[in-house]
């Protein structure tokens, strides 16, 4: 019999929801406003959630946001971009929606997804990056996800990278997502667009378009501009330091990145194994892990938070 589930996925400004089966499969999906107010907000879970459950007679329901979730799965310590501060979301989303609810962090939800369904689907141990605004990450070990003593584990973006580096928002000073993201892929181009040289294709972008975004760096760099290519080359390089590190201590079979900038594909992937096989301990006598582009974008935590709660129903 096939079982069904909802995955809501809260967004900063959007919430996307849909009906997942049990091989990963979306069946219908769709997105609402995010709320400022987090009593609307829940309001507008439940409402998604009744609706595909009414529909669909779906058994449970996973909702991934951004945040630290604690060891049961069930309080929101604290999110960056709502204002939940130890939330007891899990219990007022079930009185709300009557089935169970899975609550899980978003970066744990889409490495899950890539994990079952995506580019992680043929190992046990598997470590994934998402290179976005900042850099998200989580954990797999032996099949499971790993989530630490507290529950929080996995927050691979704030790992220090740098002794008195650039302030992070999440009030440290050298998180490697200052140095590895889309955002420091940005103010690396911004640098070198200032510098002269090769930069002058990135000054003259920034002038013509009143910015560097991220799509237009994209676009220098897939047609082989210098200077955004040398951007490129530094934020590859500081997520391939970052990951030999994390080799040392996990031992993953596979690195899996993901987020906007990942779809570069190999352009990307090929500093990043540079960097990570150079900082290796023991480089070059030692097994060394693969990398992959995630597969199932934008839909993976909605994916991996419907899975978890159909394993949990």
């Amino acid at each position: 019999m096939r079982v069904l589930t909802v995955g809501i996925d809260i967004g900063g400004t959007k919430i996307a929801g849909g009906v997942v089966d049990s091989d990963g499969r979306i069946l219908d999906k769709g997105r609402v406003d995010t709320p400022a107010d987090t009593v609307e907000l829940a309001a507008a879970v439940v409402a998604m959630a009744r609706s595909y459950i009414d529909q669909y007679d779906a058994v449970a329901v996973g909702v991934a946001a951004a945040g630290f979730i604690d060891k049961a799965q069930a309080t929101v310590i604290h999110a960056p971009n709502i204002a939940w501060r130890n939330e007891p979301l899990k219990a007022v989303l079930e009185a709300g929606i009557g089935r169970p609810v899975t609550i899980e962090n978003d970066a744990n939800a889409a490495g899950w997804a890539e994990f079952r369904f995506g580019a992680g689907s043929t190992v046990d141990d598997m470590v994934m990056l998402t290179m976005g605004t900042g850099v998200g990450g989580a954990v797999i070990i032996g099949g499971r996800m790993f989530h630490g003593g507290h529950g929080i584990a996995g927050e691979l973006g704030h790992m220090r990278f740098t002794r008195n580096g650039l302030p992070c928002g999440c009030g440290q000073n050298g998180c490697l997502e200052q140095y590895a993201s889309g955002r420091a892929l940005q103010r690396e181009a911004g640098a070198i667009a200032d510098s002269g040289g090769i930069g002058e294709t990135l000054a003259r972008a920034r002038s013509e378009h009143g910015g560097l975004t991220g799509h237009l760096i994209s676009e220098l760099i897939l047609a082989g501009d210098p200077g955004a290519l040398e951007a490129l080359r530094r934020v590859a390089t500081a997520l391939g330091e970052a990951c030999g590190g994390f080799q040392a201590v996990l031992d993953p079979e596979l690195f899996v990145i993901g987020g906007g900038v990942a779809q570069l594909g190999d352009i990307l992937l090929e500093p990043v194994r540079l960097a990570y096989e150079t900082s290796l301990p023991g480089y070059g006598e030692r097994p060394v892990a693969d990398f992959a582009i995630a597969r199932l974008g934008n839909d993976a935590g909605l994916i991996g938070v419907a899975d978890l709660a159909g394993r949990e129903a």
